[in-house]
């Protein structure tokens, strides 16, 4: 079995973040893609969940990586960012078994035509999506690794760690 170690050693913390923001521009531009339709319905409202929500990612990747690279340690606002991350990572997920659902409920509309771009973008969303849950958790535990863990204790002294 693969331990978190490979994929450090594969993905440097630099790397991740290059490869989430990659990934999830990426993964927004497929969110307006219909799989059925072989079109993109620019103003369904549910379109532009995805985007909005990954506003919050990137933010989370952004305070990593000034984190990291100021050799600062972590203070409430990161944290308060990174458990609405998780609650990201689990709209991630549904997301991802969406699209698992769509790929194999291809066979109730077999009196329909499918786009032949149907199963090539559809893996390939898949796959995304896949390696963005990844690139999540392994930038989680680079948090935990380089930044440090969240010190209870210490909350009151870095109340406005920002502000100064």
């Amino acid at each position: 079995m693969l331990r978190m170690k490979t994929f450090e050693t594969l993905l440097p913390w630099k790397r991740t973040i290059h490869f989430s923001i990659a990934i999830i521009v990426l993964l927004t531009f497929f969110n307006f893609y219909g799989l059925y339709t072989n079109s993109f319905p620019v103003l369904k409202p549910e379109n532009f969940v995805f985007p909005l929500v990954s506003i919050i990612h990137f933010i989370f990747l952004y305070v990593l990586w000034f984190k990291i690279r100021e050799d600062e340690t972590t203070d409430p606002q990161m944290r308060t960012i990174e458990y609405l991350l998780y609650g990201v990572i689990v709209l991630y997920v549904l997301y991802t078994v969406n699209t698992v659902v769509t790929l194999f409920s291809f066979t109730e509309f077999s009196n329909h035509v499918i786009p032949a771009t149907f199963f090539p973008v559809g893996i390939f969303t898949l796959l995304l999506q896949l390696s963005l849950l990844l690139l999540s958790i392994l930038a989680i535990n680079y948090r935990i690794k380089m930044v440090g863990n969240y010190n209870f204790e210490d909350l009151n002294e870095h109340i406005d760690s920002w502000e100064q």
